[in-house]
């Protein structure tokens, strides 16, 4: 981590928070602190900005924003600045919010972080920490999405024993599933730590959060349950592939069978 510019000092002892995911990637490669919204550096890596008013802004490489004490104006003055750097764009921003507490103890109840102070290392630890639990919430809902729609293709194969007849629909979401499924295998590594000062706090800090957010127990449900869609997606495509081979095959015998009609018809029954 890099400090470039130390917080001074806010008089404020509670702060809204909001952690936005934007899309899939959130380019920041020749990114100036001075192009958004007046902003100054401070810290690098991550790139954590103090806003012209005063409030905070954390941007992951990973399509999601942290805004700390951001009122509603400028955070979209913010969005609308960062333009084309977010990739694959969502249709509407996964947001989460909480907010920030300053106290003498250290740690999270409910909606509520409890840090010592603002300083660079402790924004780090909190942005890290909501910027992936953004994440996982993103990424559970569109699993989530993805079996509710694969659900009933695999109620009428339990049920029938056979493929539905509306194809086109099938494969749209098959198509999408697809898609999703190979989206969600760049997930965030949310049990990775940030790069920390060695003091012990702050790691402590980033651990209670990480504990409190469920980080490993929903990362191995995530795992889990993309390991179910892949299985999915492989069965309903072998079996597309089966039901065309069967087509196919039954076009084959019934020309077959056709030309076989015509030599008998012109062997035996035409005139001549």
């Amino acid at each position: 981590m890099t400090d470039i510019t130390p917080l001074r000092a806010t008089s404020e002892k509670r702060q809204s928070v909001r952690a936005l995911r934007l899309g899939r990637r959130l380019r920041l490669a020749g990114l100036e602190a001075a192009d958004l919204h007046q902003a100054e550096a401070i810290t690098a890596s991550p790139l954590i900005l103090r806003l012209g008013g005063g409030g905070i802004a954390a941007l992951l490489p990973y399509g999601t924003v942290v805004l700390v004490g951001v009122s509603p104006g400028e955070e979209e003055a913010f969005l609308q600045k960062l333009g084309d750097r977010v990739e694959s764009r969502l249709d509407a921003p996964v947001i989460v919010a909480s907010e920030i507490s300053i106290g003498t103890s250290e740690g999270i109840s409910g909606d509520i972080i409890t840090i010592r102070d603002l300083s660079p290392a402790r924004l780090v630890a909190v942005a890290d920490a909501l910027a992936k639990n953004v994440a996982l919430a993103f990424e559970e809902e569109e699993v989530r999405n993805v079996l509710e729609a694969l659900e009933p293709i695999a109620s009428d194969l339990a049920s029938s024993g056979q493929l539905p007849w509306k194809r086109r629909r099938m494969l749209r979401t098959v198509g999408h599933a697809l898609l999703t499924h190979h989206r969600l295998l760049e997930r965030v590594e949310v049990e990775e730590r940030p790069e920390l000062p060695n003091d012990g706090e702050t790691g402590r800090l980033h651990d209670r959060l990480a504990e409190a957010y469920h980080f490993k127990k929903r990362a191995k449900a995530l795992s889990r349950k993309l390991d179910a869609v892949e299985v999915m997606m492989t069965a309903l495509t072998e079996l597309i592939d089966a039901q065309r081979g069967i087509r196919l095959e039954t076009m084959i015998v019934l020309l077959i069978m056709l030309e076989i009609s015509v030599y008998l018809y012109d062997l035996f029954l035409r005139p001549g």
